[in-house]
């Protein structure tokens, strides 16, 4: 199976470079299956039934989101009937909407998707390693689904890589998100899971994280905001990570780094065998 995950879609700018990509990526990529994060797509903060329709009509198979997840309330009640879109797992108990979907491809495969929030630096929630591994133990790699994709949306990096030792073997992605700069480590773990510490996202790169420049910079500066921050719009870099895996275990059996448009050096899977 041919996959792709593209990291966070940042405001507009970012969300209509992934858009007008995805169907020139899915026929060049010859792409089976391709994964979104877009909690930071409407306004740089959370998502709208309108946006992940949008991004579903483009080509994504599936989006995860993130600790903006709720940001938008419209979408709340829309979690709940939308199987295609993942909201952290490791939220407590109640939360709407579910943080793993068991995805129905055209060709009869299926793909678990799982969404997961880490701890360190970020607002303390369950968790994630004993809520992802209830959720790969319930759908077997192989076996139940085809392909398994963890989306652990954390801020540091170290976490996310304990991330990527904790699903290897039992995943065929694990790939974080939520920093914005895609890291130079796509590869395959020892016992076969593919693992890039952040996708990066997809926004304008000159920027502040995708935000416009002036106001994160003012805060560093003065230690005092003074307004609201803006996703900067401009010309906009999509970046993710692609996967091939065996077709009978699931495992990876390469992974490489995507990044095209905007401030960022191209990085093409195919030009890497």
């Amino acid at each position: 199976m041919r996959l792709l995950f593209l990291g966070d879609l940042l405001g507009r700018s970012g969300r209509t470079a992934a858009i007008e990509a995805l169907p020139g990526l899915r026929q060049r990529l010859s792409l089976d299956c391709v994964i979104v994060n877009a909690e930071n797509s409407a306004g740089g903060f959370g998502i709208t039934s309108q946006i992940a329709n949008e991004v579903f009509d483009a080509g994504a198979d599936a989006i995860t989101l993130g600790n903006h997840a709720f940001d938008n309330r419209e979408i709340i009640g829309h979690l709940s009937r939308e199987p295609r879109i993942v909201r952290p797992v490791n939220l407590p108990k109640g939360a709407p909407g579910r943080g793993s979907t068991l995805i129905d491809l055209p060709d009869g495969r299926r793909v678990l998707v799982i969404n997961a929030l880490g701890r360190i630096f970020m607002q303390p929630h369950d968790d994630p390693f004993s809520a992802v591994e209830r959720e790969l133990d319930a759908c077997p790699l192989g076996t139940v689904c085809d392909a398994a994709v963890v989306d652990f949306h954390a801020e540091a990096t170290s976490e996310k890589q304990a991330m990527g030792y904790w699903c290897d073997g039992r995943a065929s992605l694990c790939v974080g998100t939520h920093t914005h700069v895609p890291t130079a480590d796509a590869r395959v773990l020892p016992k076969g899971t593919a693992y890039q510490t952040d996708a990066g996202m997809c926004g304008d790169y000159d920027s502040v994280i995708g935000m416009d420049k002036e106001e994160p910079m003012r805060r560093f500066v003065t230690g005092l905001p003074s307004g609201r921050f803006e996703p900067k719009i401009g010309d906009a870099s999509v970046c993710g990570v692609f996967v091939e895996t065996d077709d009978t275990t699931g495992l990876a059996l390469r992974a490489a780094p995507l990044r095209l448009k905007g401030a960022l050096a191209e990085a093409w899977p195919d030009d890497e065998g």
